[in-house]
């Protein structure tokens, strides 16, 4: 999956994820709030409580009933009182019930209980107690309806004839204690008369009776007169339970604003550390690569910020697989590139300063004859200036074999030579390498010895440089060893995998000291005066071209025991 498609799919995951935690959070808000809106209406009107409210609160041994304190102090502030009763009617249990209140009630008396009879200033309500029990119970709530009593109260002074109301002072004060008003209006709607009503309509529509009705923030109550057509509305104005309210919604948008503020604030740090500190960490890690720096950024005990102890991405940065992935293979590259880069320049410092040194001295020889031939003080015999011609063309000869091996070493460090390698019979090759240095005139006086184990054995090699690697170990066995020095090349398989090339004399051999910086460059120097010694970089140059056919050199020697060279090569 490649980073396109894994950002979808988190930020998908994500955003469902702060759905359902968003909703449940809600949910969870809208419960408490209406957890806490229930009990307050509870605490101000009894009779919006359930049944669940009072079973806890009401505890009923056969027919002892034991109220809670709570529901008690309720039940007086609000000027009520609790019955329990049996289901044939037996009072079991009351508390701040009226003195009138008999001790067993019948089914008619029950019925105008249940039925709300509106003419009574008392409102009832009623409730189910142990419904799955055996013996259920039946809890009623009563308490005095205050403006139904003070509409009773009001219609027994009102002058219909005369459209007044007529109140008396005791009537005023009732009014004025319990915040209520009083209208009596006609057929069309008109308010013929008032008390306390100064902020109400002096007409009513069927819209505004409607509105009145259903206000919250008002109770009402009305009688109507058939005979003379009029109306009186009595009301309280319930301001508790307006400040109630108010006072539920401003908490409710607090508690809202506080939960959102929270998660707003808990999300932006989620994120923040979810998103922005791996990017952050990935721009250091760019930054980095600008300076030169080719690695991940590390922490403060030097390990990298985004694996764990296992080596493994943490969580946070496995979004971003991708591309850590090629910020590594970016790091790795610019890295390698670096250390080529400076591995090339130090190699070119060393072919300039190693050609400026090898050739100096046969520069030197060259300019030396030319200037004595060209001089007009001395006159040269034939047999001088051939003499001189041939030192000058050993000298040019050298000169060109130094070049070809400093650009072949300089192509070699820096991995620029083109192997192209191929099946060949290493046994058939090696043989007609050995048949032309003994063919050759000037190894008359050294003794040449090939064996081989088996018929054939086959190696993949380029066979231009592996002929250079051949040559140069079997001509510095000649060279560096006196006339009747027997060199001895075998050839072995090993387990079909490998193959061992021995190229082996008993000549003069080697102290410690030369074995040991045998494939270091110039390190025997170089030797104008007998070009036959080479340029010194033959044992380094072949070196580097064992490795480069994926194999390797050992050479062991001893003064005057003679050396060793094995070669081991895949077959």
């Amino acid at each position: 999956m490649n980073i396109h498609k894994r950002f979808i799919v988190q930020f998908f995951i994500q955003l469902i994820l702060v759905f359902i935690i968003f909703f449940f959070i809600l949910l969870s808000i809208w419960v408490i709030i209406g957890f806490s809106i229930s009990k307050v209406e509870v605490t101000e009107d009894l009779s919006k409580a359930d049944s669940t409210y009072f079973s806890n609160r009401i505890t009923i041994h056969g027919k002892k009933v034991t109220f809670d304190d709570e529901l008690k102090q309720l039940a007086k502030n609000q000027n009520g009182w609790l019955l329990v009763l049996t289901t044939n009617g037996e009072v079991i249990g009351a508390y701040n019930a009226l003195e009138n209140v008999p001790s067993h009630f019948k089914e008619s008396e029950l019925a105008a209980l249940m039925l709300q009879n509106s003419s009574v200033p008392v409102e009832y309500s009623h409730w189910k107690l142990n419904e799955t029990g055996p013996q259920p119970q039946l809890l009623i709530f009563g308490r005095k309806s205050s403006e139904t009593g003070l509409l009773n109260e009001v219609k027994t002074s009102v002058d219909w004839k005369h459209h007044q109301l007529n109140l008396s002072a005791a009537t005023l004060k009732q009014i004025d204690e319990e915040g209520g008003w009083v209208q009596l209006i006609n057929s069309t709607g008109k308010v013929l008369d008032g008390y306390g009503s100064e902020k109400e309509g002096t007409s009513y529509t069927i819209q505004d009776l409607q509105t009145l009705s259903g206000s919250e923030q008002v109770s009402v109550d009305a009688f109507f007169d058939a005979e003379t057509e009029q109306t009186i509305i009595v009301g309280i104005h319930d301001s508790g339970a307006t400040s109630l309210d108010e006072s539920l919604f401003n908490k409710s948008m607090l508690i809202i604003f506080i939960v959102l503020f929270f998660l707003l604030l808990t999300g932006s740090f989620w994120y923040a550390r979810k998103f922005g500190v791996p990017l952050i960490t990935l721009m250091k890690w760019i930054q980095n690569l600008g300076s030169g720096l080719y690695e991940q950024p590390l922490d403060i005990h030097q390990r990298p910020i985004m694996l764990n102890k296992k080596g493994k991405l943490k969580r946070q940065y496995r979004l971003y697989k991708d591309l850590i992935t090629t910020l590594v293979q970016l790091s790795e590259t610019l890295h390698q590139n670096e250390t080529q880069r400076r591995k090339m320049t130090q190699t070119r410092e060393e072919w300039i300063s190693g050609l400026s040194h090898d050739l100096k001295t046969p520069l030197a020889s060259i300019s030396g004859y030319a200037q004595m031939l060209e001089s007009e003080n001395y006159s040269w015999t034939e047999k001088e200036t051939r003499e001189f011609a041939l030192i000058i063309a050993e000298k040019s000869g050298y000169m060109m074999e130094l070049l070809e091996d400093l650009t072949l070493t300089y192509r070699l460090r820096n991995q620029a030579l083109p192997i192209v390698k191929e099946e060949v019979d290493i046994i058939e090759f090696i043989r007609r390498t050995m048949i032309h240095f003994i063919n050759d005139p000037a190894n008359n006086d050294m003794k040449f010895v090939f064996q081989p184990k088996n018929e054939t054995a086959i190696a993949s090699i380029d066979t231009k440089w592996f002929q250079r690697i051949i040559d140069n170990l079997i001509a510095n066995a000649i060279h560096y060893n006196p006339a009747g020095t027997t060199i001895t090349v075998s050839i072995s398989p090993i387990e079909q995998h490998l193959l061992i090339i021995t190229i082996e004399d008993d000549g003069i051999g080697m102290d410690n000291e030369t074995l040991d910086r045998l494939f270091q460059r110039y390190y025997r120097g170089t030797n104008t005066s007998d070009s036959g010694r080479g340029t010194g970089l033959g044992m380094a140059i072949t070196k580097q071209l064992v490795h480069l056919h994926g194999g390797s050199i050992n050479v062991k020697s001893s003064p005057q025991r003679g050396t060793t060279v094995r070669i081991i090569l895949p077959a």
